[in-house]
């Protein structure tokens, strides 16, 4: 549809159909990955989701329960080559990318931050930084001819905020916020959108100790007006909207979903 020719009567529940679609999840098999996944399929993508490890085939079930297809390739995203491999084997699987979620990602702790190595910072830069460009990269050539696309990577309130004992994970989240904004810069003019959603604090197995720790426990529940934690459900829905039509003209922003935390 032309610039100036929609009407608000052209909105219907469609625009959030992903039927059709193909979605490209990294680290798409566990955790918040695989609610991603979970919630794309829902909508109606296919998912191609990207591991280092099977997940005996737990996620296959739920996807496929779905009436959609599933695939899984295992490689490890950080080796030079891998992301163009494992792009070019959803091409030949699915014949197309429509969505990207740059989704895996680590964090190490070091409660000495003299002590945090620049091994440990070479990795998680690879994993949280590297990994995704490349794997942006190469989807962007399939994109680019098709004159669509969504990008969307996982960020965090880290790409905000500071943090303790871990300086390469907020740095990490904080090139990967600016990285979504340089490349929307560059692929707006292809149709193609490229945004971040940066979860808060949820009830994780990555945060399983701080949640049974009283004192820890509080110390975040009061720094966020929800007053809870957040469960993946909570983020099920912003990513089908960021994956969906109903997101055309959201480009270059990183939406929280966070319960608040940012505003205190």
């Amino acid at each position: 549809m032309s610039q100036g020719a929609a009407k608000i009567t052209d909105f219907n529940m469609d625009f959030f159909n992903l039927k059709g679609k193909v979605a490209m999840i990294t680290g798409g098999n566990s955790g918040l990955g695989q609610g991603f996944a979970l919630a794309l399929a829902k909508a109606g993508a296919d998912i191609f989701a990207v591991s280092m490890a099977e997940d005996n085939d737990e996620t296959k079930n739920l996807i496929e329960a779905e009436g959609v297809r599933y695939h899984l390739a295992l490689g490890d995203i950080t080796k030079d080559g891998v992301c163009k491999q494992i792009v070019d084997e959803c091409i030949e699987t699915f014949g197309k990318i429509d969505i990207l979620l740059n989704n895996a990602g680590i964090g190490i702790n070091e409660p000495d931050v003299t002590k945090f190595t620049r091994v440990q910072w070479d990795k998680m830069v690879a994993v949280n930084l590297t990994a995704p460009f490349e794997m942006a990269s190469e989807v962007a050539k399939h994109m680019i001819p098709q004159k669509s696309g969504k990008i969307i990577n996982t960020c965090s309130l880290f790409s905000f905020l500071g943090g303790q004992w871990s300086p390469a994970y907020a740095a990490t989240k904080h090139g990967l916020a600016g990285f979504t904004k340089a490349y929307c810069d560059e692929l707006a003019q292809f149709n193609i959108q490229v945004n971040g959603i940066a979860p808060g604090y949820f009830a994780t197995d990555v945060t399983k100790e701080t949640r049974a720790n009283p004192v820890t426990n509080q110390r975040v529940l009061d720094h966020i007006p929800a007053n809870r934690w957040g469960n993946v459900l909570d983020l099920m829905g912003a990513m089908v909207f960021l994956a969906s039509d109903a997101a055309n003209y959201v480009n270059g922003t990183l939406l929280t979903v966070d319960g608040g935390y940012l505003v205190r």
